[in-house]
């Protein structure tokens, strides 16, 4: 049934823009988000054990998050809405570490997002109200969260200024992570 149109980000090994088959008619639309030969043959394999979903008004900023000793992968998409999404590689044998990659994905475009382990993540809800989802290849662990300011200069993420100027949304966690020591 479904074909995925796999990506890779160039120059951000494992690093994946996914664009799932979509097939219209009088009713609407259907696609596979989802379907594991279609990825194992575009080379892509995980074995994704938790979904996640965040809804989120405008101007909300959440990240940059990853877990330290239990990294993730994540397989990210935009159900409605739109969301700048952002991941930076953290892996220091890497040629991008440190680098940043932006996607502004939204229920309308259905590209999908795939991070791999080693990777921090976080997102901007660019439309008045977004919900993402996505599916991660291990488990969500308290007290193992890590994350670093989503304005640190020596990443130098080029996040969109939001109307009137106004300062993102952060979390209470979010506005005291410190800068990511390079």
């Amino acid at each position: 049934m479904g074909k995925l149109n796999a990506q890779p980000v160039n120059g951000f090994e494992g690093l994946y823009v996914l664009t799932p088959a979509v097939y219209s008619d009088a009713r609407g639309s259907f696609s596979e988000v989802y379907n594991r030969r279609d990825f194992e043959e575009a080379g892509i394999r995980y074995d994704f054990v938790q979904e996640n979903q965040i809804r989120s008004f405008y101007g909300a900023l959440r990240g940059m998050h990853f877990q330290r000793r239990f990294p993730q992968a994540k397989l990210i998409r935009v159900i409605s809405g739109t969301m700048l999404d952002v991941a930076v590689d953290l892996r220091p044998e890497s040629a991008s570490f440190g680098k940043w990659f932006a996607l502004e994905m939204s229920g309308e475009n259905g590209k999908l997002l795939l991070i791999p382990r080693g990777f921090a993540h976080g997102c901007l809800t660019l439309s008045d109200e977004a919900v993402c989802s996505y599916l991660c290849d291990d488990f969500y662990v308290p007290g193992d969260e890590g994350g670093f300011m989503w304005n640190d200069p020596a990443i130098g993420i080029a996040w969109p200024e939001l109307r009137d100027g106004a300062p993102p949304l952060l979390s209470e966690k979010d506005r005291v992570w410190p800068p990511l020591l390079l």
